[in-house]
């Protein structure tokens, strides 16, 4: 009897190690799957862009290639937009061990590219992602300020720049509480505003410039309606 016992205990581990090495097996495959997915979508997703800002520097913005190339942005962004889409709605936000190291980074740029709608969609993912570790906060920023811009908000972390005709210059899209602005993004994790502005745009961050562009912007905004309302 013992030995009957002692003979169904291994049989019962070698079956259990089995299933566990197919479990194993079958995540590793997943994974791999989706980081496979993931460098195709960021290859699809990135290299036009790249090709089409060399041939604008090149041919200039209304250049015939420079066209072409857009047009095959456009058409592979559909189609990204579309993957990264059905990964968020059946799986959650992956972890940087499901998605790879690139993966997180490659979906928020595919967000990044689509219309407010979407960004807005994903945002309370994104900010959750943010606070289970599974995303870093920069990714969470660029599309808060990116959704306020194309609202024609003032911007909360100021990550989005903007170039002004009027004085052929690169300038901050103006931002909310400029004065308290790097406490917010001490609160998320980031660097100070002036180190970033300078790191990534070389750019020089000047407070009391910044008040008063937010303030002019606020101004305007009070305006604009009362235009609309007398046409």
């Amino acid at each position: 009897m013992k030995y009957i016992l002692l003979f169904c205990l291994v049989l019962l581990f070698n079956c259990s190690n089995k299933t566990n090495s197919k479990d194993i097996s079958t995540t590793i495959e997943i994974n791999e799957s989706l980081i496979q997915i993931l460098d195709t979508i960021w290859t699809t997703e990135q290299t036009p862009i790249r090709l089409r800002d060399s041939l604008m520097a090149i041919y200039g913005v209304d250049s015939e290639l420079v066209k072409e190339q857009q047009a095959i942005i456009e058409r592979n962004h559909t189609i990204n937009e579309k993957k990264v889409k059905e990964i968020l709605d059946n799986y959650g936000w992956p972890t940087k061990e499901i998605a790879g190291e690139q993966g997180n980074w490659t979906i928020c740029n595919v967000i990044q590219h689509a219309d407010n709608k979407v960004r807005i969609k994903y945002l309370p993912m994104m900010r959750q992602a943010v606070k289970d570790k599974k995303l870093e906060p920069r990714f969470l920023v660029r599309a808060e300020d990116r959704i306020a811009t194309e609202r024609g908000d003032l911007q909360i972390y100021g990550g989005q720049m903007k170039y002004y005709p009027e004085t052929k210059s690169f300038n901050l899209w103006p931002v909310y509480d400029p004065e308290n602005i790097d406490k917010r993004r001490t609160e998320i994790g980031l660097d100070s505003i002036a180190v970033f502005l300078k790191n990534r745009f070389d750019f020089e961050w000047n407070l009391e410039e910044q008040i008063k562009r937010t303030e002019e912007f606020k101004l305007k905004k009070q305006v604009e309606p009362n235009n609309q309302s007398t046409n």
